[in-house]
């Protein structure tokens, strides 16, 4: 923008779609005062109605549509944008964004930070070889990163060779206002079959692809119900997402003879409200970093079971605000779910809990505060602000 000399940071991902890391760049952009930074989004595939969740309208949104696989002959191209936008800061993120900071070395932009914020189905434990020398041969054009949880900060250093001084771990931050319980207690969703004050709703929204494995979360409804028939009259399952894994898990249900009992909408934007619908929320991921959905549900009061993978185990308070459980274990979750709706008292209890500790430690503004922080660092180092 020509005559504003506020620096521009340009945001760069695989995809601007509906997801945690998404969400946590709009939230950033949306949240950081205006006058400190300009900011634009770089997909190198595409760009999706989610951009309508930027409140700025100063924010430029750019889609590569770049085809799968290495974009090193797309390198020219990239040379070329960010000689054009000339981005003081170029922040890319995971794994698929990381080969942005050749180009962006090539082009002269002052910062270049990369964030690594969870893991995909290809390395749900951080031993992919290949990844790791990816990650290594990119290491030289990355001034400093963003780990998202302390396992993707000993990840770097440990298996990309990172020096510490040159991650800075932050958590994600949670509209604690968007995101709150409902006074009354849980409250009808729009669309949805189910009453909350006649049933006990658990809940899970996010994308239903592998790596968050709904499937395992329908089994394990599948076996509460085998193992305590009383329950079917009173607990349902509401699953809230679009991808592969809708029409598989929406087939194990109907296997089971218990789609009635189950509500899969799809994609939906109010998620707010829906969190406000439910009494548990689940989250039966193979792999995560931070979970914006924990956040938000912990926001929201919901007492939560998440498994044991990623940055899980640094939000949920075993015992005091849910319960963490081991990954790809449908007994296990089965046992939890029954456990949860057993004692309401308790369930309560936890979700109290747990908005407590999101309030006092996972606000938005920490967050915020954190990135430009790194941003300002940065600069100086570069000599770009004083």
């Amino acid at each position: 923008m020509q005559g504003d000399n506020r620096p521009l940071v340009l945001h760069v991902m695989y995809r601007f779609d509906t997801g945690g890391l998404e969400n946590g760049i709009v939230n950033l952009i949306n949240h950081m005062p205006a006058d400190a930074y300009r900011h634009a989004v770089l997909a190198l595939t595409e760009v999706t109605e989610f951009r309508r969740r930027i409140q700025r309208s100063d924010v430029e949104f750019i889609a590569l549509r770049k085809p799968p696989g290495q974009g090193i002959w797309q390198y020219a191209k990239l040379f070329k944008m960010f000689r054009q936008l000339r981005p003081a800061i170029v922040h890319s993120r995971n794994l698929a964004a990381l080969e942005v900071h050749a180009p962006a070395w090539a082009a002269g932009v002052a910062v270049r930070i990369h964030g690594e914020h969870g893991r995909d189905v290809g390395d749900l434990h951080g031993g992919n070889i290949a990844y790791q020398r990816v990650r290594r041969l990119y290491r030289p054009f990355v001034h400093h990163y963003m780990a998202l949880s302390r396992d993707l900060a000993d990840y770097l250093v440990d298996k990309v060779n990172v020096p510490k001084r040159r991650i800075t771990q932050v958590y994600n931050g949670v509209d604690v206002i968007r995101f709150r319980p409902e006074p009354d207690g849980p409250g009808r969703i729009e669309g949805c079959p189910f009453d909350p004050t006649k049933h006990l709703l658990v809940g899970t929204i996010g994308r239903m692809q592998a790596v968050k494995d709904q499937i395992m979360l329908a089994h394990a409804f599948v076996q509460t119900l085998a193992q305590n028939p009383e329950l079917g009259a009173r607990l349902r399952l509401i699953m809230v997402g679009e991808g592969p894994l809708r029409l598989q898990a929406l087939a194990v249900l109907e296997a089971a003879g218990v789609s009635h009992l189950a509500w899969l909408p799809g994609e939906r934007s109010d998620v707010p409200d829906i969190m406000r619908g439910l009494h548990g929320f689940a989250l039966p991921s193979l792999a995560e970093g931070i979970s914006n959905t924990i956040l938000e549900a912990m926001a929201s009061g919901l007492p939560v079971i998440a498994t044991d993978v990623g940055g899980n185990a640094e939000l949920v308070m075993h015992g005091e605000t849910g319960y963490i459980v081991p990954a790809a274990n449908p007994q296990t979750m089965a046992d939890h779910l029954t456990r949860f709706f057993s004692d309401p008292k308790s369930m309560y209890g936890m979700g109290m809990a747990g908005r407590r500790r999101v309030v006092e430690n996972f606000s938005l503004q920490a967050m915020v505060s954190t990135y430009q922080a790194v941003y300002d660092q940065q600069l100086r180092r570069a000599d770009i602000i004083q």
